[in-house]
């Protein structure tokens, strides 16, 4: 049976717990406003460009030189996994998630003969694939939405991966994130990048390009790549700040059950010692 003193350390202990993981929850929940507000503001216009790129794309232009931005390296089998996570954990099944899935693609990529790659953005996706894939990860990106995503962060991580498809280091790129749906539920989402997935539609207009078709494609692919990833880039950092401020409020509720049970446990035990120091003085009164 623990003594008193140690049932009162480990309250006081829990109790400091509590504190800190109350103060997260609420330092999340305001994070997660300004960035939920960021990711749903950014969706309508990354939708609208996607939709204009593939209506440009779906009148079958006839390119002497296709961009790398469209079709990839056709020459390089390698396809690049993106992994975006968090740099910080206390985010629950967050970087967990991702990191499982992760490993199902790259499993199955690996079954079908294909060469992969992996840049993770955020150092939680390096931690959880370094055990297993570790000769894959060609390398890292961190800090990135540390102080909340901005274009130029996103810029930065654009221009990297543009250019590890210049030098042909890959083929073809996925990226792995988290779209954000509510503070509690995030939803895990493969998305491939290069080559430029085109749907199919039969109900196809005409249209007059101002100017040629082939100078919008060369200007609306590096724009649309930049503003799809700037995109992703909102919905992870939304979707980490949901998943830390409801992790942060379980631990919370946690810690409160804990502490009920502990002063309940506390009560217990002084109510025994004192009985039993009650039967030592009864039993020397009749002693005498």
């Amino acid at each position: 049976m623990p003594s008193l003193k140690d049932l009162r350390l480990r309250i006081k202990s829990v109790k400091s717990t509590q504190k800190i993981t109350s103060a997260m929850k609420m330092v999340a929940a305001a994070k997660l406003r300004k960035a939920q507000e960021k990711a749903i503001a950014a969706r309508p216009y990354a939708h609208a460009l996607e939709k204009i790129l593939v209506n440009v794309l779906s009148q079958q232009p006839e390119l002497p030189k296709p961009p790398l931005l469209l079709t990839g390296n056709p020459d390089n089998p390698v396809h690049l996994i993106v992994v975006v996570t968090s740099d910080r954990g206390l985010c629950g099944g967050f970087n967990i998630n991702i990191g499982r899935d992760v490993k199902q693609l790259v499993r199955r990529l690996q079954s079908e003969n294909v060469p992969v790659k992996i840049l993770c953005v955020g150092r939680k996706g390096r931690d959880l694939l370094r055990r297993d894939y570790g000769s894959l990860i060609i390398d890292t990106i961190t800090d990135v939405g540390r102080k909340g995503v901005n274009i130029d962060e996103s810029t930065r991580v654009c221009m990297h991966l543009q250019q590890l498809l210049d030098d042909n280091v890959c083929g073809g790129m996925t990226v792995v994130y988290s779209v954000f749906k509510s503070a509690l539920t995030q939803e895990v989402t493969r998305r491939q990048l290069i080559p430029l997935v085109v749907e199919e539609t039969n109900d196809r207009g005409i249209f007059e390009f101002e100017p040629s078709q082939e100078e919008l494609i060369e200007q609306l692919l590096p724009r649309n790549f930049a503003i799809q990833l700037y995109q992703i880039l909102l919905e992870t950092n939304a979707s980490e700040h949901g998943a830390r401020m409801t992790a942060m409020d379980n631990a919370t509720r946690n810690a409160r059950d804990v502490i009920r049970r502990l002063e309940l446990n506390y009560n217990r035990t002084r109510q025994a010692y004192i009985t039993k120091e009650l039967i030592e003085i009864i039993s020397g009164a009749e002693a005498l």
